[in-house]
């Protein structure tokens, strides 16, 4: 017997009402459509590293349009067991700055977190802003897409290994790398 149309919009209502009044936010069961029991991804705690040396750090290509240079510690290149692949990232600027960061990135969602700040006298400070970012990949400070589509999550798969990062540096691009990246 067909469900006469007042019917489904009963439906949608006391549907659309019980969504409204769960709360933002709110885990209402749809949390991966594959596997609605599999367990939520949890992020582990990250360990401040030692300070970056001059002779771990990788120098990686980010653009032409930059002028700055962008190196990995490659000491600190770590997988975590909850798939964050962390590192310290060092920027040297045309005008003499030097920015330090560690730093997570997380290619199954394509998105990165600053964990801390490197300070002049050579101690970490944790970052503030301690939430998971978008990895654009603008013009300018690209460097978060360098690092993702190029070295440490080919085609969007977290590296298994840290010697598997320091591979792709030393190479200058992971071997599984897409060869037709903008």
């Amino acid at each position: 017997m067909p469900i006469e149309p007042a019917s489904w919009r009963r439906m949608a209502w006391v549907a659309g009402a019980w969504l409204a009044a769960a709360p933002a936010g709110a885990d209402i069961g749809f949390r991966n459509f594959d596997d609605p029991d599999a367990p939520r991804w949890q992020e582990e705690e990250t360990v401040l590293p030692a300070f970056p040396q001059d002779a771990n750090l990788r120098e990686f290509y980010v653009s032409e349009l930059t002028r700055h240079r962008f190196f990995i510690d490659a000491s600190t290149l770590v997988i975590g067991k909850d798939g964050v692949v962390r590192y310290v990232l060092v920027i040297r600027t045309q005008g003499g700055a030097t920015n330090i960061s560690l730093e997570g990135m997380r290619c199954e969602t394509r998105e990165f977190k600053i964990y801390a700040t490197g300070q002049r006298d050579g101690n970490w400070t944790r970052s503030r802003r301690d939430e998971w970012r978008p990895i654009e990949n603008k013009p300018a400070n690209r460097h978060h897409a360098a690092l993702s589509r190029d070295l440490f999550c080919p085609n969007g798969v977290a590296i298994r290994s840290p010697d598997e990062g320091r591979n792709a540096l030393r190479l200058g691009r992971h071997p599984d790398a897409a060869s037709s990246v903008p």
